[in-house]
């Protein structure tokens, strides 16, 4: 690569930009000490003043930005599109209709991973392609609980699971079900074809 050469125009406007700009971080201006005279072994030094500052006058400013977690909502929506993508627009829309469902409400989070990894399974062995899974949105929060926790466990775990081996090898895509069918409480499950 070869360097050419700095028009003179091209000098003149670099000065005229450098000379406007400021610095990001201002420095004080260092004091400046008289030379010292040549009697200077005999002369008592001046004392010089300390420069006044202010407490974080040199500290870099930073912005407050705040990264909250994803919700389960906007993880799901997140992940790629394994599916085609007009059969996936008609199964948001909730132009699709399950083929069989399951209803994990009111199950501890023991009795609902087998429960769903039997019923995902069986419906990928019968050729099923579309079934919902029903979560809930999951209890509201006690105001007075000593200890804040998050809603829906059971909607935050099943994505998870059907991330998971041996689910995986079923399930092609996941996503939100529409509002006729449970909306924010529940999951379609799209399921690849059986081989």
């Amino acid at each position: 690569m070869s360097r050419r050469r700095v028009r003179p125009e091209e000098l003149e406007l670099w000065q005229q930009v450098a000379k406007s700009a400021e610095p990001m971080h201002k420095r004080p201006k260092p004091v400046e000490r008289p030379a010292p005279k040549p009697n200077s072994a005999m002369v008592k030094p001046a004392v010089q003043p300390i420069p006044s500052f202010k407490l974080g006058d040199t500290a870099q400013t930073h912005t407050e930005t705040h990264f909250f977690p994803k919700t389960t909502s906007q993880r799901v929506q997140a992940d790629p599109l394994q599916m085609d993508s007009k059969a996936f627009t008609r199964l948001k829309r909730g132009k699709l209709a399950p083929e069989a469902r399951i209803d994990l409400h009111g199950m501890t989070l023991d009795q609902a991973h087998p429960a769903l990894s039997r019923f995902i399974m069986t419906s990928y062995t019968r050729g099923l392609r579309l079934v919902l899974v029903i979560t809930g949105k999951g209890s509201r929060e006690d105001p007075y609980d000593p200890m804040p926790h998050r809603r829906g466990i059971l909607k935050r775990q099943v994505p998870m699971w059907l991330r998971q081996a041996p689910l995986n090898t079923a399930v092609l895509q996941v996503a939100e079900a529409h509002i006729k069918h449970g909306g924010a409480g529940a999951y379609y499950v799209y399921l690849r074809r059986t081989r």
